[in-house]
């Protein structure tokens, strides 16, 4: 262990998710390593991620210039790189720097097997728990403390910012998605929306606002708040966390919530959870079609099905019961990891 200051720099450029599946890197290290400085790099339009992180001391951001970036972190001198993104530029930031490493095994040929082959040579192992093992040498172990999300308060939404029908508790289902394959068709979120019976925010970005339309107009009779495109990012994290559960797709506000301790009925269409980035410690509830050979088609995802048939959401099985909603619409329980 480590007993004279360490001057850290973590780096992830993207994406909402992955940047919060580091968390428990940053925390671990900043509170197991003592002294411990940490600097974090990610791309501009990621800062709201990390700015409220209070293990967080400084952060890096890369607008258009990876030169003006390197130039701004080889004057902080930092004495270990933690790179848990692994591509072209951090490799030439590691370079730049000259200073030592830990990086972050992507698992390439793995997935490259399990998507092309269904060969399933990946670890049993989720994905934080392998970004964590960049930090082992320097004594570092898991906290079991799960991810963070900090949400600052000029941020939290108010109760009467949304409907009088969700005051009193709602259902927040995130419809977005970067790849048309990890979400469900539109007809098939009116028909989970059916199925929730219960007051549902819809969550996403600009993006998703004509989806959510769509699912508002078809279900009139049902209480269908479309919050799409309406919240900024943390704004949206505060939703999540004042709803009764939570319904998502694979994507960055899963993570969210999983960060928050929500009890998550996570949506999985081409991707699958074997790939270890499931919700991390928080109780959740797979929803996936086991009986598809194709799955997974692909590590991220596609425009379109490349079978053109797409069942792994179009014949997805709703075969859950809302045992929460029932009882009273009482906050989800600590218990971890899946239901069965």
């Amino acid at each position: 262990m480590h007993t004279t200051p360490v001057k850290f720099l973590i780096i992830r450029f993207s994406s909402i998710g992955d940047i919060v599946l580091t968390t428990p890197v940053v925390r671990c290290l900043k509170q197991q390593v003592p002294g411990a400085e940490i600097h974090y790099c990610t791309k501009r339009s990621y800062q709201s991620l990390i700015e409220s992180n209070p293990y967080i001391d400084k952060g890096f951001y890369l607008d258009n210039n990876l030169n003006d970036l390197i130039a701004q972190l080889r004057s902080e001198r930092y004495d270990y790189i933690i790179d848990l993104h692994r591509n072209l530029r951090t490799m030439l930031i590691k370079l730049r720097l000259g200073v030592p490493s830990r990086s972050f095994d992507k698992l390439n040929w793995e997935k490259w097997l399990y998507v092309r082959f269904k060969i399933n040579t990946m670890p049993s192992l989720h994905i934080v728990d392998r970004y964590l093992q960049t930090t082992e040498s320097f004594g570092v172990v898991n906290d079991d403390k799960g991810l963070d999300y900090f949400i600052p308060y000029k941020d939290i939404v108010e109760p009467e910012w949304i409907p009088a029908t969700h005051r009193r508790g709602f259902v927040a289902y995130a419809i977005g998605g970067q790849h048309t394959t990890k979400k469900l068709p539109v007809e098939r979120m009116i028909e989970l929306c059916r199925k929730i019976n219960y007051p549902v925010i819809l969550l996403g970005g600009k993006e998703d606002v004509q989806a959510g339309e769509e699912i508002r107009q078809v279900l009139s009779d049902k209480l269908i708040y479309n919050a799409c495109g309406k919240y900024n990012l943390n704004q949206s994290a505060s939703l999540l966390q004042q709803s009764t559960l939570v319904f998502s797709h694979d994507t960055g506000l899963m993570h969210i919530a999983a960060a928050l301790k929500k009890k998550i009925y996570s949506i999985w269409g081409n991707t699958t959870p074997q790939l270890g980035m499931y919700p991390y410690k928080t109780n959740f509830v797979l929803l996936e079609n086991k009986l598809l050979p194709c799955r997974p088609c692909s590590k991220i995802g596609y425009d379109r099905c490349p079978l053109g048939h797409f069942k792994c959401m179009n014949e997805l099985p709703f075969d859950f019961d809302l045992k929460e909603l029932k009882r009273g619409a009482g906050p989800s329980t600590r218990r971890t990891g899946p239901e069965r």
